[in-house]
């Protein structure tokens, strides 16, 4: 017999690990990176994901001007980098160039996209809610940009070769070993 022994605290935000997403907003021109952890997919067709955004961050302003942003995948290598862009503001920091990273016109949308990231993927906002500390900026993906080393002879996506990086509760980590895929459960041995 198993028992669990559970203390009850008050409603918060305890769902991880989580994505340590860097978000480029902004305009080639006028471009700035926000790191967010509240980031998901809504919807799968069309395909759909969401970010939220306290009002009086900087880049706040610059997705409400252009309706689009890029959600960068964050990797071992950039956990520095993503963590830079999540504690300074874009008001007097340039985000790219301080923490070393590229700028790229994205294909689809205003917002430059991280070359440095192994995955860029190009939102455009459909509808925002103000949800109370947050508003949450509900975007239509637009292209997926995938670095052409993570694809293989047959152009299948090999994301686990990336070092895709989580964060738990104010920690970094890495993704570790694969315990299983989807479906395994019911599948015929």
């Amino acid at each position: 017999m198993y028992s669990l022994s559970k203390v009850t605290w008050k409603a918060g935000t305890m769902l991880y690990p989580l994505p340590p997403v860097m978000v480029s907003c902004g305009t080639m021109e006028r471009a700035n990176i926000i790191t967010v952890a509240w980031t998901g997919i809504v919807n799968s067709e069309p395909p759909m994901t969401y970010i939220s955004v306290r009002p009086e961050r900087f880049s706040h302003g610059l997705i409400k001007e252009t309706g689009e942003f890029v959600i960068n995948l964050t990797t071992d290598r950039l956990v520095w980098n993503a963590d830079f862009c999540g504690v300074k503001s874009g008001r007097d920091t340039n985000k790219f160039a301080l923490p070393g990273l590229t700028a790229v016109k994205a294909s689809a949308v205003s917002a430059p996209m991280i070359e440095e990231s192994p995955v860029n993927i190009e939102c455009r906002v459909e509808r925002s809610i103000l949800l109370g500390s947050h508003e949450m900026f509900i975007s239509k993906i637009i292209a997926v940009n995938v670095n052409e080393k993570l694809l293989d002879a047959k152009g299948v996506l090999h994301l686990e070769k990336a070092g895709l990086a989580a964060t738990a509760h104010g920690k970094y980590f890495t993704l570790g070993r694969q315990v299983g895929s989807f479906g395994y459960s019911v599948r015929k041995r």
